[in-house]
């Protein structure tokens, strides 16, 4: 099978031909049709992501396949199903999935949309509803509201019925938060974070996946209770979060990496991947991917995602 793989750190991936993988009890092996790359995936080249990968390795969290081979003690699937999976090695024609994170894709949905979903829309609807418990008219502020992440907890939180300020790099970023369903539009080139936000009468929720002085703004901009959820680090620079400031406020930082339930708790990723899929089946979400390039042209997909110029998803078509 061919495969995108990365051999070294900090170089670029190399397409090689493998021996497909064999699964292992409780395993599937799927046929990849499509892989959603993240963020994430752009870290594991730099050796820094909190997940370290035995290299050479191919990149690639999520998944659309058809279900290929079942290793011992596999229930509930069989060859021939499609299915959406977290998985560790997306980006190569075949690939292993735990069977507890597959979950069957939605009649009518594109391997792009399905491969889409998991990361991005997984991550934030357990954050904002497993683990912030964002209830309808409370005040929510997005950052990276346009990116792959951030859009996803724009359409979730409207969906839930808060008050969604979204806060992107300007107007053409703003506009498609805009479409997504946010109240708000917050340009973070030219405003000022902390001013509009208390101009609103400040936050209840805070989902940041930008960190950096804006998760300093938007900190100081929280209300009495509020929940924060550092949920990655764009700019690069992790803030400290000053614990007497919690207190004063009696404020909620909430830590969550998706990786952690995977082993932990696979039950709470199937189980929000089922709603959202029964979300989108209703015509309640509408992914945005805003990128689409076939397996050879992957390293161009990772380059889109550091240089932060996707608006929206970035999808590899495999099969």
């Amino acid at each position: 099978m061919r495969a995108m793989r990365l051999h070294a750190l900090n170089e670029r991936l190399r397409l090689d031909e493998i021996e497909p993988p064999v699964p292992a009890p409780g395993e599937v092996r799927l046929r990849v049709e499509a892989c959603g790359l993240n963020f994430a995936d752009t870290l594991h080249v730099k050796g820094r992501y909190q997940e370290k990968k035995t290299l050479p390795s191919a990149l690639g969290g999520e998944v659309c396949g058809i279900v290929d081979a079942l290793g011992e003690g596999v229930e509930g699937l069989a060859r021939g199903d499609r299915v959406a999976a977290l998985v560790g090695e997306g980006l190569a024609e075949f690939t292993l999935a735990d069977a507890r994170l597959c979950t069957p894709a939605p009649e009518g949905m594109s391997p792009e949309a399905a491969a889409s979903f998991q990361v991005a829309y997984g991550t934030s609807h357990v954050a904002l509803d497993h683990l912030a418990k964002m209830r309808p008219g409370e005040r929510l502020l997005v950052t990276g509201a346009a990116g792959g992440v951030g859009l996803t907890a724009v359409e979730i939180g409207k969906l839930m019925g808060a008050e969604v300020i979204a806060c992107a790099r300007g107007a053409e970023r703003l506009e498609i938060a805009r479409r997504a369903g946010a109240d708000h539009l917050l340009d973070s080139e030219t405003q000022d974070i902390r001013e509009v936000c208390l101009g609103l009468g400040g936050l209840d929720v805070v989902y940041d996946a930008v960190g950096g002085d804006q998760w300093t703004a938007a900190f100081r901009s929280c209300r009495f209770g509020a929940r924060l959820l550092p949920i990655g680090f764009a700019s690069g620079e992790v803030p400290q979060i000053p614990a007497n400031l919690l207190l004063v406020k009696n404020l909620t930082a909430i830590g969550f990496w998706v990786g952690a339930y995977k082993t932990h708790a696979p039950e709470v990723l199937s189980g929000s991947l089922a709603q959202l899929f029964a979300w989108w089946s209703e015509g309640k979400l509408t992914p945005h991917v805003s990128n689409v390039l076939p397996l050879e042209e992957a390293e161009a997909g990772l380059d889109l995602l550091r240089n932060r110029t996707a608006t929206g998803k970035v999808v590899v078509r495999i099969g």
